[in-house]
């Protein structure tokens, strides 16, 4: 089984700034849009949280796919601006895709529940009960 694992930033290419020929630093044109970057794992008694960052991300643009314990996340942000006083039009899109084994003993019978966010999408595994963390208690002898 192959994984994905491609550290986060690896495919971000900095942003190219042309310099305006009025000297109007707000009319600079930009290219390249920001990347997501990153998903993070973590884990309490009983789940198992995957949390990404995707800012300026609509959530119609996000595709979470969940198999055989490989959770992949991926995406597509398009940005458009248009200024029909400079004659100006721009449009920029960028990709991004995450795929990470998810660790531990999952409760396959509960469905994974994602939730979107101010930019931030959480998606929450539940534990199998076995692999819950169990109390003993201690008996006292006589």
């Amino acid at each position: 089984m192959a994984f994905d694992l491609t550290p986060a930033g690896f495919w971000h290419f900095p942003s190219l700034r042309l310099p305006s020929s009025f000297g109007d630093e707000e009319d600079d044109l930009q290219f390249g849009a920001q990347v997501p970057s990153g998903l993070s794992l973590s884990e309490d008694e009983k789940f198992v949280y995957a949390t990404a960052a995707l800012p300026g991300v609509d959530e119609k643009n996000i595709d979470i796919t969940f198999d055989r314990g490989v959770l992949w996340v991926k995406g597509e942000q398009t940005e458009e601006e248009e200024n029909k006083k400079r004659k100006y039009y721009r449009k920029a899109t960028s990709s991004f895709s995450y795929r990470i084994s998810v660790p531990g003993d999952l409760d396959l019978g509960t469905e994974p529940e994602a939730t979107y966010k101010n930019g931030v999408m959480t998606i929450k595994f539940t534990k199998s009960p076995a692999a819950q963390p169990k109390k003993i208690s201690i008996k006292k002898e006589k």
